[in-house]
């Protein structure tokens, strides 16, 4: 969470000549409603089974970038998806550095807690492994602006 994923997604997009795709967008777009919503009525389980079957179908897709949600990686069937359909950076951004940027940010449901930055440290604990045993590269968001990342990831992949 605020690492930059949609914002750099766009950059990237826009500089490879691909489409972007966000599923947690995507998620919303197909129930109508925003991703809290979701959380209240189905808990994180029943969004992880609808961010399952939209990964399973945007990675079908061919020269696009897709921003996932920063839990994706919590289910393996997603990190296997990932990694032999694309190339998968791993945006990294520490969980200080997250909490600046998602402070006001009333649209993540993991966040409303009374300590959101001990939530981002324990999901950086957790998730980190599994970001970059999935990841192709792992670049780094901190105190850095999204066009210099996505130039950064832009020649990353043009020397693939």
């Amino acid at each position: 969470m605020g690492a930059g994923k949609s914002t750099i997604g766009r950059q990237l997009a826009d500089l490879l000549g691909y489409e972007f795709k966000d599923s947690d967008q995507e998620i919303q777009r197909r129930t109508g409603v925003d991703i809290p919503t979701i959380f209240e009525f189905e808990g994180e389980a029943g969004f992880r089974k609808r961010e399952h079957t939209v990964i399973e179908e945007l990675t079908e897709l061919k020269d696009i970038v897709l921003a996932t949600g920063g839990g994706v990686v919590t289910n393996e069937d997603n990190r296997r998806r990932l990694a032999a359909r694309g190339v998968v950076i791993y945006l990294h951004c520490s969980a200080e550095q997250q909490n600046e940027r998602t402070a006001r940010d009333r649209n993540r449901p993991l966040l409303q807690t009374e300590d959101p930055l001990s939530t981002l440290r324990d999901l950086m604990a957790f998730r980190d492994p599994l970001y970059r045993a999935a990841a192709d590269h792992v670049v780094s968001t901190d105190r850095r602006n999204a066009s210099a990342v996505a130039r950064e990831i832009s020649e990353l992949l043009q020397q693939e």
